[in-house]
């Protein structure tokens, strides 16, 4: 059966009824639930994560008389604000990893072994600098990682220059970090290099990708 052609006053009352539609209050809810919505939430929610993790790592509470120190909670605001302003991959990208709980376990486990790396690079630093003859090596090596995301990197950049006797340089757009390392050794070049990245690039895959 073929339909009947629609004429153009038919055509007019469907063009204003869609734009009555548009002009609803419900309409107007769904286009504020839409991605602006969204993203919205997700800040205030990763505003209230981060402030809630200041609390419990400063606990802004006077040891002597229990009073609360106003000072430090309204550091702590202004901290979590800047934090869900500018972290924009955090908020856009893959939100859903702030509720995994499977990755504050790693962030734990990943703490441990952080420490541990600093105080065995600590002795070691103290071990050459202190040697009368004073055995380094130092260059730059080039080693590729196999992290993704831009905060991952950053990551694993920020604790390869917080662990002494090595430094990030750069990071190339393909995951290619140049690192500056106080000695290298002259055989086992490839091994060194992984050992720089892989101490840490395990646990961060897992805790922010």
């Amino acid at each position: 059966m073929m339909e009947r052609p629609r004429d153009a006053d038919e055509t007019k009352k469907d063009v204003a009824k869609d734009a009555d539609d548009a002009q609803s209050p419900e309409a107007g809810a769904r286009m504020d639930s839409g991605p602006i919505g969204q993203a919205l939430a997700r800040r205030l929610v990763l505003f209230g994560v981060v402030f809630a993790f200041w609390i419990l790592i400063v606990w802004p509470v006077a040891p002597s008389d229990g009073r609360l120190l106003w000072g430090d909670i309204a550091a702590g605001l202004v901290v979590a604000g800047l934090v869900a302003l500018v972290s924009r991959e955090l908020v856009t990208q893959r939100f859903s990893r702030l509720f995994q709980p499977a990755r504050y376990f790693w962030a734990g486990v990943f703490l441990c072994v952080f420490v541990y790396s600093v105080v065995k690079a600590n002795l070691d630093v103290a071990y050459r600098v202190l040697h009368p003859a004073l055995p380094i090596r130092p260059g730059i090596v080039r080693v590729r990682s196999t992290l993704r995301t831009a905060s991952a990197r950053t990551a694993l950049a920020n604790c390869v220059t917080l662990t002494p006797g090595t430094l990030s340089v750069d990071i190339a757009g393909d995951g290619t970090f140049y690192v500056h390392a106080i000695n290298i050794p002259p055989t086992n070049l490839d091994g060194f290099t992984e050992r720089i990245l892989g101490r840490f690039e395990w646990f961060i895959q897992r805790i922010l990708e």
